[in-house]
């Protein structure tokens, strides 16, 4: 029987984010990270998910990569696979930290917009600027809602520096992103693959931040590839 997949979706990102990329026979449980507002408790409660399960792989994208990360750190000796994708182990930057608060302020007074159409080019490819997907990568922030958003970001905002802990990762591990993701480059996953001594790195072509959604069949393989077993010599 297959071991527990636990998925974490982004900022502004639902149960959508994953739909058309899990591996083939995959147990997959979606975490809400909608409801806590930092990314310690986001992770506790992701690993109510799997508490019927002594191991478990885990799986996230951007904001859900650093809950990942804190799920490994909360859970280590019960986690098997580790997946990182679109995201960063490093900590906000004080630029990055204060357009989160000025976004946070306009949201407390009423102006909160979601993933807007001025928005998009930070999170998909320019191909896709204008068809269904940015509908739908709208319509997932739209349900996040303004009140799940404030508390994302003050997560985020608060979240520690995790190189330190990259040396320590002993478990199979994905690194991936897009090739045109511009929130949260490749070099950044260049980095985390140097230090994470088991890390396979692959990148997305023509994708930007959400490759899960732009590109799923190529994401699904290398999923599927990231939770087989070793191939012997």
């Amino acid at each position: 029987m297959a071991i527990p997949l636990l998925l974490l979706p982004g900022l502004l990102c639902d149960a959508r984010l994953w739909r058309d990329c899990l591996p083939a026979g995959a147990e997959a449980r979606i975490a809400d990270l909608t409801r806590d507002d930092s990314v310690a408790a986001m992770a506790r409660r992701a690993l109510e998910l799997v508490v019927d399960a002594p191991h478990f792989a885990v799986a996230g994208l951007s904001m859900g990569g650093y809950v990942a990360l804190e799920v490994w750190r909360q859970a280590a000796p019960r986690v098997t696979h580790l997946a990182l994708l679109d995201t960063s182990a490093r900590p906000d930057t004080p630029e990055q930290t204060q357009r989160r608060l000025d976004l946070i302020a306009l949201s407390g007074r009423g102006a909160f917009k979601g993933v807007t159409p001025r928005l998009l080019p930070m999170l998909l490819h320019p191909s896709r600027l204008e068809g269904p997907l940015a509908g739908e990568v709208m319509e997932m922030a739209e349900r996040v809602g303004v009140e799940g958003f404030l508390r994302q970001q003050r997560a985020i905002m608060a979240r520690p520096d995790s190189r330190p802990d990259l040396p320590r990762i002993a478990v199979p591990t994905l690194v991936a992103c897009g090739d045109a993701d511009l929130l949260t480059p490749p070099a950044l996953h260049d980095e985390m693959a140097a230090l994470i001594p088991r890390a396979r790195q692959v990148s997305f072509a023509g994708c930007g931040h959400l490759p899960t959604m732009e590109a799923p069949d190529a994401v699904r393989a290398a999923l599927e590839d990231w939770l087989s077993p070793p191939r012997s010599a």
